[in-house]
């Protein structure tokens, strides 16, 4: 497997675990008290990190830190938007299509300019 989908297909599952310490606690520990919520958070996104810091490694062998980072935004809205639908029950509205847009723009730039 090639040094781009290593990277992508680690940024894929440390968004899932990040996209869930950030933003699950909304749903299901929306009555607990907030330090609750964050010391949850926090031991999600300690896996989160377990598998951004391999990604970013192996993906700084072939790619600039720039390039990682739009990359790494691109696939942060990737899973973002179906976790905001199906598990927050959030509606898309089109302005956050076309943000989405721009950031596919943005990784065509950085990759193919």
């Amino acid at each position: 497997m090639g040094v781009f989908w290593q990277t992508a297909g680690l940024l894929v599952l440390s968004n899932v675990f990040m996209t869930f310490a950030w933003y699950g606690h909304l749903k299901g520990l929306a009555e607990k008290p907030w330090i609750i919520a964050a010391l949850i958070s926090w031991g999600v996104a300690l896996f989160e990190y377990l598998l951004q810091v391999p990604a970013n490694r192996i993906g700084h062998t072939k790619f600039q830190v720039g390039q990682l980072k739009i990359l790494q935004e691109a696939i942060a809205l990737a899973v973002f938007v179906p976790f905001s639908i199906w598990f927050l029950g959030e509606p898309i509205h089109w302005k956050y299509m076309l943000a989405c847009g721009f950031i596919l723009a943005a990784v065509w730039c950085v990759f193919f300019l």
